[in-house]
């Protein structure tokens, strides 16, 4: 899929959700003529790699969400995959963080106090993608164990986001990442390597998570 595809097919999402957005001369959307600003580029499949949907998307100038995800299939139709991907574990946290419309049905909103001050959390659901997807189901402590460790942390006031991953091969093989702002967490990985995930599948779980200070 093309970057114009790619474009229309963000703006008909944006536009689902009453969110219009307009496009640049370097195939980004922006909003207003100013951030936030979105744009995606997809890497078709190489041998025994997936093809790759990269999502950026620009909070101010010198800040930027990066988030990736697997595309499987063939031509137009991995794309595709990978844009559902997005759109089931990211897309709506965005929408609420990034551009305040929020449907409260699809993530968790809550309110943490971390240090003297209050910020507005937006918690997605994990999501298990594999052949044994079904099957996994995901330990409630893995959320419970970020949340304690991220208020021990004393982050800067704007908005910050933390992407999990955790990836199992079904023989005893696993990986965890953890991303906060883009870049490892090693303290947030230790807390999640500690917990007991499901280890008789093949499977891919992730998860997103955004906290912003709020105002007053």
């Amino acid at each position: 899929m093309d970057s114009a595809a790619l474009q229309k097919y963000l703006l008909r999402l944006f536009e689902r959700h009453d969110v219009e957005l307009e496009e640049d001369e370097e195939d980004w959307l922006v909003t207003d003529g100013d951030f936030p600003a979105i744009r995606a580029s997809w890497t078709p499949a190489k041998a025994d790699t997936p093809g790759r949907l990269d999502i950026d998307i620009v909070i101010s100038e010198e800040r930027r969400i990066e988030e990736s995800f697997a595309g499987f299939g063939e031509g137009d139709a991995a794309c595709r995959d990978a844009l559902k991907a997005f759109e089931q574990n990211t897309f709506h946290l965005v929408l609420a963080a990034c551009w305040y419309v929020t449907d409260d049905r699809l993530m968790q909103i809550t309110a943490w106090d971390i240090g003297v001050r209050t910020w507005d959390v937006f918690i997605g659901r994990f999501t298990v993608r594999g052949a044994d997807a079904d099957a996994v189901v995901i330990p409630p402590e893995a959320m419970a164990s970020i949340e304690t460790v991220l208020k021990r942390e004393s982050p800067t006031p704007e908005l910050h986001w933390l992407r999990v991953i955790h990836r199992h091969d079904g023989q005893g093989d696993a990986r965890t990442d953890v991303l906060l702002d883009n870049e490892p967490w090693p303290t947030g990985l230790q807390a999640l390597n500690a917990i007991k995930w499901p280890n008789t599948h093949d499977y891919t779980a992730s998860a997103f998570l955004l906290l912003d200070v709020r105002d007053y």
